[in-house]
């Protein structure tokens, strides 16, 4: 693949060698459908290749949101759907390990809300950068289902347990004061100051060293290579309660704008 393969990526090609990378479905607040969560698993590795590249950033399109969760639609269809279910696993492991494999540095430009694949891609970058205003939740289990496609390999190493068990668990969302208090991003500044920080941090590591650079994420990248197994097991809990009873629930609770009724717990 190519950049000129992508449909709901858009790219800047910065002559110091930054990438701007920015999700572009401003009009669903970049929510993420099937392509979008395809190309997600292939941009990196076109990164990793393009030799003019030395640092990507990634933001989302307009001032509302990076990605807001997946489009209902496209969960509505993995719900009790082994075939849809196994695609979307093997997807949302290559999100995770394609961004981990990428030797260029991915910074995340968090711009507004951030949910879902987004959410995995805003956390897993090398580092993370959030405005005051925006909010993340890791919104899983008030769909029925548990938190499995990023963050039991990463959170606990941002955060702590006691604060990933915390805000996965009650799905809670986060601010980016609070989200840089607790460690869970590198840094958090006003809206208006997000991407004039991302590119400053951004050029400063396309001036420096590439091989000590890439090298340090390599190395730093191994305590979450040793939570793959974590990762992994994660990821097929999600998808196993796709086929239960409060999936279905969650996702009619969430169309209709409602608290959702769980089988589970009434």
């Amino acid at each position: 693949m190519n950049y000129s393969d992508f449909e709901f990526l858009k790219f800047e090609h910065r002559a110091n060698g930054v990438l701007v990378i920015t999700i572009a479905r401003p009009e669903v607040m970049n929510a993420t459908n099937a392509r979008l969560h395809w190309e997600l698993t292939k941009i990196w590795q076109v990164v990793n290749d393009d030799p003019k590249t030395r640092v990507a950033v990634i933001t989302g399109a307009g001032d509302r949101a990076f990605s807001a969760g997946g489009d209902l639609e496209w969960i509505s269809n993995m719900v009790g759907n082994p075939k849809e279910i196994a695609v979307v696993m093997q997807e949302a492991a290559d999100v995770v390990y394609s961004i981990m494999n990428c030797e260029k540095v991915v910074i995340s430009a968090i711009n507004g809300v951030a949910v879902g694949a987004g959410l995995a891609v805003a956390m897993l970058a090398d580092i993370s950068i959030m405005a005051e205003e925006a909010k993340i939740t890791d919104g899983h289990v008030k769909l029925g289902v548990g938190a499995g496609d990023h963050a039991a390999i990463v959170w606990p190493l941002l955060c702590g347990m006691a604060k990933a068990k915390y805000y996965l668990l009650t799905a809670e969302f986060i601010d980016g004061k609070e989200a840089e208090r607790i460690g869970l991003v590198s840094q958090c500044v006003p809206r208006a100051q997000l991407m004039e920080k991302a590119l400053s941090v951004a050029d400063k590591l396309a001036a420096g060293s590439q091989p000590a650079i890439r090298l340090t994420k390599r190395s730093l990248n191994g305590w979450m290579n040793m939570a793959r197994p974590i990762f992994e097991s994660s990821l097929a809990m999600e998808m196993l309660c796709f086929l239960g009873d409060d999936a279905p629930e969650g996702v009619k609770a969430v169309r209709e704008k409602r608290v959702p009724k769980f089988p589970s717990a009434q």
